[in-house]
C-alpha cells in the first residue's frame, strides 16, 4: 500500500506542468519579486523599464519628445531691412524725386505741362500703339506658347531660345535692324519708316517674350486629362479651348499682356530710328521727354514722365485685380 502511494507521487512529480493560457502571458509573474515580465528589467535608477523584442517597436508607444528648433532672432528683421533699403534706393527714392520735380511749379504748372498739345499728342500715340501691341501679343503670344508646349517640330529648341532674344539684345540694335529691313531702302519692298505701323512692329519685337513666358509654364502644368475627357464627350476643339483651357490661361495671359503694355509705353531705343519722331504723328512720349530735356524744359519732361508712370501703374493694378478675380472664380468653381 505504501509502495503504491510513493509510486503515484513520483508519477505526479514527473508529469509536465500545464502551459499557461495565452491571455495570462502578459500578466505579472507572481513568482518574481519585482512583478516584471520575462525579458523586462528596470533601469539602474528604477524609473523606466527597458523592453526587448517586439515590444520595443510598439506602434502605440508615444514618440520621443522632439527638440525645439532654434530660431535666429535677427534673420527676419535683417532680411526685411535689407529688402526695404534696396527697394527704397532703387525704386522709391528716384520716383519720389521725379514726382517732386514735376510739381516744381505747383499743380497748375504740372497740369499745364501735361495738357500741352504736343504732350497730349505724344501720350495719345504712345497709349494707342501700346494698346495695339498688347492685344496682338495676347493673341499671338498665346499661340506661340501653345505651339512650343503642345507640338513637336524640328528646330523647336532653337525657336524656344529665340523667344528670349529681345531680352538680351540692346533695343537700339533692334531699331537699326528694323530700319534696314523696313526703311527707305527695304530689301523686301516694305517701307514702314516714320509710320505708326513701324512703331507697332518695333514694339512687338521688344515685347514678344512677356506673354509667351507667362503662358508657357501654365500650359506645361495644365491637366490634359480634362481636355481628353471633354473630347471624348463630343466637344469640339474650339469648345474645349474656350471652356476648359482659356479659363486656366486667363490669369497668365492678362499678366503677360499687362507687362507688355507697360514695357511698350516706356520704350525708347527700338523706336528712336524707325519711328521718325514726327510730332503729333509718330512721336512717342519717351521721345517727347528727351526733346524737352534737350531744350532745357525739365519740368515738362518730369510731368510727362509722371503721367506715363501713372498710366503704367493703373494698368498693372487693374490687370492684377482682374487676374485675382479670375483665379478665385476658378477655385470656387473647382
Amino acid at each position: 500500500m505504501t509502495a503504491r502511494i510513493h509510486q503515484r507521487r513520483g508519477a505526479a512529480a514527473a508529469a509536465p506542468l500545464p502551459a499557461r493560457p495565452e491571455a495570462d502571458k502578459h500578466q505579472p509573474d507572481e513568482h518574481r519579486p519585482d512583478g516584471n515580465r520575462p525579458g523586462e528589467r528596470e533601469d539602474r535608477d528604477g524609473i523606466r523599464p527597458r523592453v526587448s523584442g517586439d515590444d520595443a517597436t510598439d506602434p502605440g508607444a508615444a514618440p520621443p519628445p522632439s527638440r525645439p528648433r532654434r530660431r535666429i532672432g535677427l534673420a527676419r528683421p535683417l532680411g526685411v531691412g535689407v529688402v526695404t533699403l534696396w527697394l527704397s534706393v532703387i525704386v522709391l527714392l528716384p520716383l519720389a524725386a521725379l514726382t517732386v520735380a514735376s510739381f516744381g511749379e505747383g499743380v497748375s504748372g504740372f497740369w499745364a505741362a501735361v495738357t500741352a498739345p504736343t504732350a497730349l499728342a505724344s501720350l495719345w500715340v504712345t497709349v494707342l500703339v501700346s494698346a495695339i501691341v498688347a492685344v496682338v501679343n495676347a493673341v499671338l503670344g498665346t499661340l506661340v506658347a501653345w505651339v512650343l508646349v503642345r507640338d513637336e517640330f524640328p528646330g523647336k529648341r532653337v525657336v524656344n531660345a529665340l523667344i528670349d532674344l529681345p531680352f538680351a539684345l540692346p533695343t537700339i540694335v533692334a531699331s537699326i535692324v528694323l530700319l534696314s529691313l523696313y526703311g527707305p531702302n527695304s530689301p523686301i519692298g516694305v517701307e514702314l519708316n516714320a509710320t505708326r505701323w513701324g512703331l507697332v512692329v518695333a514694339l512687338l519685337f521688344v515685347t514678344l517674350p512677356f506673354v509667351v513666358r507667362s503662358v508657357q509654364p501654365v500650359l506645361i502644368e495644365a491637366d490634359r486629362e480634362v481636355e481628353e475627357a471633354a473630347a471624348s464627350l463630343g466637344a469640339s476643339n474650339w469648345t474645349t479651348f474656350r471652356r476648359i483651357v482659356l479659363p486656366t490661361l486667363a490669369p497668365a495671359i492678362l499678366g503677360g499682356t499687362g507687362l507688355a503694355f507697360a514695357r511698350a509705353i516706356g520704350e525708347y531705343g527700338s523706336v528712336v530710328l524707325i519711328g521718325g519722331n514726327i510730332p503729333r504723328e509718330t512721336q512717342v512720349a519717351s521721345q517727347y521727354i528727351q526733346q524737352q530735356i534737350e531744350i532745357d524744359r525739365p519740368l515738362n519732361a518730369a510731368a510727362v514722365s509722371v503721367a506715363l508712370l501713372a498710366i503704367a501703374f493703373l494698368t498693372l493694378l487693374v490687370l492684377r485685380v482682374l487676374s485675382s478675380r479670375t483665379q478665385r472664380r476658378e477655385e470656387r468653381d473647382a
